[in-house]
């Protein structure tokens, strides 16, 4: 499965700013091993539901460290039996763009 999520503390920095927050969450994704992908809006990663939620979960505990409050947004594309899909998706568009 793939998750595309988003986590974000309920308040930011001086600024308004949640980077440092979000960074938390994403070094987690990355210390996980699984497949990972952070783009300007989502993080997404890949694997079986449990270890993929297991780490969401770990994600949301670590921006809730510094937040009292935590908006988590998640997508799942759920698709047994196939695995690579994060690259494979993406490669199938552009073959097709370039048909």
């Amino acid at each position: 499965m793939i998750v595309a999520f988003s986590i974000s503390p309920s308040g930011g920095d001086e600024t308004g700013g949640v980077s440092q927050a979000v960074a938390e969450a994403v070094r987690v994704v990355r210390a996980s091993g699984l497949p990972n992908e952070t783009n300007a809006m989502f993080t997404n990663i890949e694997g079986e539901w449990d270890e993929v939620m297991a780490v969401v979960k770990q994600a949301v505990d670590a921006v809730a460290a510094s937040s009292p409050r935590v908006s988590l947004v998640l997508k799942a594309d759920i698709r047994p039996g196939y695995t690579g899909q994060l690259t494979a998706k993406v490669e199938r568009v552009e073959h097709a763009l370039a048909d």
